[in-house]
């Protein structure tokens, strides 16, 4: 294993639920390309996606509680990023409004890489999307469509 301080540019796609895409594709360990260091396809599909996607459930269970403390928690390493900036040469994932970046339309909020500077996050841009995670990222994308059309039908928004 290997500190958290040593993953680099992990990014989270989608949205807050089991749709939710842990994306490898451009993480680094060490500075090396996290899926060769893993190198088994197969466990990031089986394992490691949906072990990623089914954490606050878990965190539920484990906890027998509300895994409102883990929210918690994200909320204020998210907000330190926000206001003190990433690291350079790293970003994080944050739900923020799409500028239509990746082909998410644009207004939806769906999880992004993003560079914070100044209090201010932008979308990290140019990223290569093979098909496998297009794949992904357009499912987690279909159901917060469905989330925002659903609210929207009750007049919430």
């Amino acid at each position: 294993g290997r500190p958290v301080s040593s993953v680099k540019k992990m990014t989270i796609w989608g949205n807050h639920s089991t749709t939710q895409y842990p994306d490898l594709s451009h993480c680094e360990v060490d500075g090396k390309p996290a899926k060769s260091l893993v190198n088994d396809d197969k466990w990031i599909d089986e394992t490691f996606i949906p072990t990623v996607a089914k954490r606050g459930a878990a965190v539920i269970k484990a906890r027998g509680a509300s895994s409102a403390a883990s929210a918690a928690n994200a909320a204020i390493d998210h907000v330190r990023s926000w206001a003190l900036g990433t690291p350079a040469g790293d970003w994080v994932s944050m739900a923020v409004p799409s500028d239509g970046s990746y082909g998410v339309p644009e207004g939806l909020v769906s999880s992004f890489p993003c560079i914070c500077k100044n209090g201010k996050y932008e979308i990290v841009k140019g990223l290569s999307i093979d098909d496998y995670s297009r794949a992904k990222i357009d499912a987690s994308v279909a159901e917060l469509q469905e989330e925002r059309d659903a609210v929207k039908g009750l007049g919430l928004i």
